[in-house]
C-alpha cells in the first residue's frame, strides 16, 4: 500500500489532476445530461402527469390534417408541364426559382375561404382535432407574421390571417386546434434547408440566422397569437436540425404548458407521439402514434389527381389504426378559392354517417386483446373493472358464426352496436362463438359489441 503522501509526492501534479478527473467529470457529464434533459419540458413529469397531459389525445382517435398554402395555385403543373410528386412540394420537385414561386402568391386569394365550415365538416366526420400547415417548406405563412414579407397578408390580394377565424371555428365547435410548421425546411427565405439541396442562390445563407430571424420569432408568434393551442406538428428536420439548432426552438413550447408534439423536431427530442405517414404498422406499438395519411395521392392540392381512396377504405383505415392503439390524422388540400374539394367532403360524411352510430367503438378505446383476427378487428374499452370488446367485422362469416378465438371471459351480453339487437355467445374450446344475422348491417363494417364478466381472459399472447 502506498499512502497518500507517498502518493502526491512520486506523481506529482499528475496525479492531483488525475485524481480530480476521477471525482469531478461523472458528475459533470451527469449534470450535462440533466441539462439537455431538462430542455425538454415534460422530461420530468411523472407517469400521472403524462397520462393526463395525453388524455384527450388518445381518446380522439381521429383528426384532420390541412395542407393549403400558394403551392394550391399551380396545383401540380409548372409551365404546362405536370410536375410529378406531392403537390406542397411542387417547387422543390420543379426547381423553381424563389422570384418566379413568389409570384403564385398574387393568385392565392381564398376569397371562399369558410373556416366555419371546414370545422363543421371535421366535426361532422366524428374529427376531434385539427392540424393546419401554418407554415410548409415554401416558407409561406398562413397568418399574418411580422418577421416577414411572406405571409397571406402581405404577398396577397387576400390580405387577411387565415388562422385566426380558423381558431374562433375550432372554439365555437369544441375542435382541439393545431398548428403544422416547417422549422429546417424553408425554400424562400435565405438560410432554409432543402431536400436534395439549394437550386437557387437566392436560397443561400446561414441556417442559424434563419432560425434566430424567421423561425424563432414565428413560432412564437403561432403560439402565443391564436389562444390555446392542442397541438404543435414540426416536420422534416433532417440532418440540419442538431441539438444545438433544436434547442433555439424547443422551449418555446413552454409557452403553450398543455401543448402536445410529435418527433420530428429534431435534435432528439422525442416528442409525445411518433408519426407513421402513409402506412398503418402492423402491429401495435409501445408508445402513443398517429398515421397521417391522404384520401387521394397528395397532401396539397393537385388538380388531376383523381386517385380518391374509397370511403370503406378509409374507414376500415381508422378501425385498424385504432384496433392498434393509433390515432388517424387524415389529410385535406384545400385550393387557392379556399374549397375543400367535394371528393373530400363526400367521404367525410359518408365516414361522419358510420361514426355516427359506431363512434363508441373508435373514442377513448385501447388496441386489440387480439394478434390476429381472420374477419376483421377489435376495440377495447375498461371502464370500472368492465371490459367491452368491439368486433369491427370486414368479412362477414357466411355460415352465421363469429369465431372469437381465444376469448375465455364470460360473454354477459353480445349485440350489434348499430340497433342494439341481442345476439347469442356461446362457449367453444377455441374462443366464443358469436351467432351473428345473414347479413351485416353496414356496407362498409359492422361492428358487435360484447360486454365481458370479470377480467380479460383471453388465451393468446397480448401485443406487446
Amino acid at each position: 500500500m502506498v499512502t497518500s503522501e507517498q502518493f502526491f509526492g512520486r506523481y506529482g501534479l499528475c496525479a492531483i489532476v488525475s485524481l480530480l478527473i476521477i471525482l469531478f467529470i461523472p458528475g459533470l457529464v451527469r449534470v450535462r445530461a440533466a441539462e439537455a434533459e431538462s430542455s425538454w419540458p415534460y422530461a420530468n413529469e411523472t407517469k400521472q402527469q403524462r397520462d393526463t397531459r395525453m388524455k384527450w389525445w388518445r381518446e380522439a382517435r381521429f383528426g384532420m390534417f390541412i395542407h393549403w398554402g400558394v403551392y394550391s395555385v399551380p396545383a401540380g403543373t409548372y409551365k404546362d408541364k405536370q410536375i410529378g410528386g406531392i403537390g406542397e412540394w411542387i417547387m422543390n420537385r420543379g426547381k423553381i426559382p424563389v422570384a418566379e414561386y413568389k409570384k403564385f402568391a398574387k393568385q392565392f386569394n381564398p376569397v371562399k375561404y369558410d373556416p366555419d365550415a371546414w370545422v363543421r365538416l371535421a366535426k361532422t366526420a366524428g374529427m376531434k382535432y385539427l392540424v393546419i400547415t401554418a407554415k410548409h417548406h415554401d416558407g409561406f405563412a398562413l397568418f399574418d407574421s411580422k418577421v416577414t414579407d411572406w405571409d397571406i397578408v402581405d404577398a396577397t390580394p387576400y390580405g387577411k390571417d387565415l388562422l385566426k377565424p380558423l381558431a374562433r371555428a375550432c372554439r365555437k365547435h369544441g375542435i382541439k386546434l393545431g398548428f403544422y410548421y416547417s422549422q429546417s425546411q424553408d425554400w424562400c427565405h435565405p438560410g432554409g434547408a432543402a431536400s436534395g439541396g439549394h437550386w437557387d442562390p437566392a436560397q443561400g445563407g446561414d441556417m442559424d440566422e434563419y432560425l434566430r430571424t424567421i423561425a424563432v420569432p414565428q413560432v412564437k408568434e403561432i403560439l402565443t397569437n391564436y389562444g390555446d393551442l392542442a397541438v404543435l406538428w414540426w416536420d422534416t428536420p433532417f440532418k440540419h436540425m442538431t441539438k444545438e439548432r433544436a434547442d433555439m426552438l424547443q422551449p418555446l413550447v413552454k409557452l403553450q404548458p398543455d401543448i402536445l408534439t410529435n418527433n420530428r423536431l429534431g435534435g432528439k427530442y422525442p416528442g409525445d407521439f411518433t408519426t407513421p405517414e402513409q402506412r398503418i404498422p402492423a402491429t401495435g406499438l409501445d408508445y402513443d402514434w398517429e398515421t397521417c395519411m391522404t384520401i387521394n395521392g397528395t397532401w396539397g392540392y393537385k388538380s388531376y389527381d383523381h386517385n380518391w381512396k374509397s370511403t370503406e377504405k378509409l374507414i376500415k383505415n381508422l378501425v385498424d389504426i385504432a384496433s392498434k392503439g393509433g390515432n388517424y390524422l387524415l389529410n385535406v388540400g384545400p385550393t387557392s378559392l379556399g374549397e375543400i374539394p367535394q371528393p373530400s367532403i363526400e367521404r367525410l360524411k359518408e365516414i361522419g354517417l358510420w361514426m355516427k352510430v359506431n363512434g363508441e367503438a373508435i373514442y377513448a378505446t385501447t388496441a386489440s386483446p387480439f394478434s390476429k383476427l381472420t374477419w376483421g378487428r377489435c376495440t377495447k374499452k375498461v371502464r370500472d373493472k368492465t371490459v367491452t370488446l368491439y368486433l369491427h367485422v370486414f368479412d362477414w362469416p357466411k355460415n352465421g358464426k363469429l369465431l372469437v378465438p381465444g376469448l375465455r371471459s364470460q360473454v354477459l351480453r353480445a349485440s350489434m352496436l348499430a340497433n342494439r339487437q341481442l345476439l347469442q355467445a356461446v362457449k367453444h374450446k377455441t374462443g366464443v362463438i358469436i351467432n351473428v344475422p345473414d347479413k351485416p348491417l353496414d356496407q362498409h363494417v359492422t361492428v358487435i359489441k360484447l360486454e365481458l364478466k370479470g377480467p380479460l381472459n383471453v388465451k393468446q399472447e397480448l401485443p406487446k
